[in-house]
C-alpha cells in the first residue's frame, strides 16, 4: 500500500519472514496465553520515514502513534495491542520480559505485540527510531512496569481486550489475522 510519498513502501508478504513467538507468564510479566508476538521481517523493506511509517499503520486503522524508542525497562500494556514498526537504525529488543528472548530488530521489521507481553529495548544504535500503534479504541493504554508479582485481575484486563480489526501493514489481508485467527467483521 502506498501513496505517492505519503507512505511508507511494504514489502509483498511473499517475501518477508514471519516468526511467532510465545511467552508463559513469569509472575511479574503476564505475557498471553492465547495469542503469539507476531514479528514481520522486512516488512517495510529496509525501511522508511518515520512520517510514512506512522501514515501507513493510521490508514490501515492503527492510531494514536508515536516516533521514539522503546522504555528501557521490561513493561507490558494490560488494556492494548501495539505494534512496533522499525523506522531507522536496529536494537535488541527483550520480549517476554526477564526470562523471555532477546530478539535483534532492524530498519523494515515490525512486531505485534498483544496484551500482556512484556517489552524492553536493551541496546539501539544512535539512528534507531521505532513507530509505535495502537488498535481503535486502545490508543489510552496503560503502561505497567515489570517489577512485583501481578494477580489474576491483570490476566482478566488481558484476555477481555478486543482483538485488532486489521493487520497494521497489510490491512484486512495481512498475516496478523492468520497468526491470531479470524479478526472482527467491521
Amino acid at each position: 500500500m502506498t501513496q505517492g510519498n505519503a507512505m511508507a513502501n511494504v514489502a509483498p508478504m511473499a517475501e518477508i519472514t514471519i516468526r511467532e513467538l510465545r511467552f508463559a507468564d513469569d509472575g511479574t510479566v503476564p505475557n498471553n496465553p492465547d495469542l503469539s508476538v507476531v514479528l514481520m521481517r522486512g516488512a517495510l523493506g529496509n525501511g522508511a520515514a518515520p512520517r510514512a511509517v506512522t501514515a501507513l499503520l493510521e490508514a490501515n486503522g492503527w492510531g494514536g502513534s508515536w516516533v521514539w524508542q522503546v522504555f528501557p525497562y521490561h513493561h507490558y500494556h494490560p488494556n492494548a495491542h501495539e505494534v512496533l514498526a522499525v523506522a531507522t537504525g536496529e536494537a535488541r529488543l527483550m520480549l517476554g520480559g526477564p526470562a523471555g528472548e532477546e530478539v535483534p530488530v532492524a530498519a523494515g521489521d515490525v512486531i505485534v505485540i498483544p496484551p500482556g507481553i512484556g517489552h524492553c529495548q536493551i541496546t539501539a544504535s544512535g539512528d534507531f527510531q521505532i513507530c509505535g500503534a495502537y488498535p481503535p479504541g486502545q490508543e489510552e493504554y496503560d503502561t505497567v512496569r515489570a517489577e512485583a508479582p501481578h494477580d489474576g485481575a491483570v490476566r482478566d484486563r488481558i484476555a477481555a481486550v478486543p482483538r485488532p480489526g486489521t493487520d497494521p501493514i497489510y490491512g484486512r489481508d495481512g498475516p496478523l489475522p492468520k497468526a491470531w485467527g479470524a479478526i472482527p467483521e467491521g
